[in-house]
C-alpha cells in the first residue's frame, strides 16, 4: 500500500486549479475537466472534487487483489472509473473518508517478431 492523493471539495474546479498553479511553484495539472481536477505539487497529488460527487478523503493505492480482499472485508462495492482505476470508500474516525484505489494493470507487451 502507498499514499496516492488527498481530495478536497471545491465549488469551482477551474478556479481551484488556477489558484494552486499560481500559489504553488511547479504545480503540474495531471487532469482537469468541469467535474474534477488532479494536480501534482511538491510530489503530492491533490484532487479537486465537487461535494455532490465525492467526499473529502485521503486515497491509498493497493493492488487489484488487495482491493478485492479489502472490499470484501468492509462489505463495500467497488466502483470503476473512467481512467481504468477501481476504488471504494470507507468511513474513517472523525467523519472523514478513505479511498482504497487500484489502477488498471498496463497491458502486456506484444511479443516481438525478431
Amino acid at each position: 500500500m502507498q499514499f496516492d492523493h488527498v481530495a478536497m471539495q471545491v465549488d469551482d474546479i477551474a478556479a481551484a486549479i488556477t489558484w494552486w498553479r499560481r500559489t504553488v511553484p511547479d504545480a503540474e495539472v495531471l487532469y482537469q475537466d468541469e467535474s474534477w481536477g488532479f494536480l501534482r505539487a511538491g510530489g503530492v497529488k491533490l484532487a479537486f472534487v465537487l461535494a455532490h460527487q465525492h467526499p473529502v478523503h485521503t486515497a491509498w493505492e493497493v493492488s487489484v487483489e488487495e482491493l478485492e480482499r479489502l472490499a470484501g472485508e468492509h462489505g463495500a462495492a467497488i466502483s470503476a472509473h473512467r481512467d481504468g482505476s477501481r476504488s471504494f470508500y470507507v468511513e474513517a474516525p472523525g467523519g472523514t473518508s478513505v479511498e482504497l484505489i487500484a489502477y488498471a494493470a498496463e497491458p502486456a507487451a506484444e511479443p516481438s517478431s525478431t
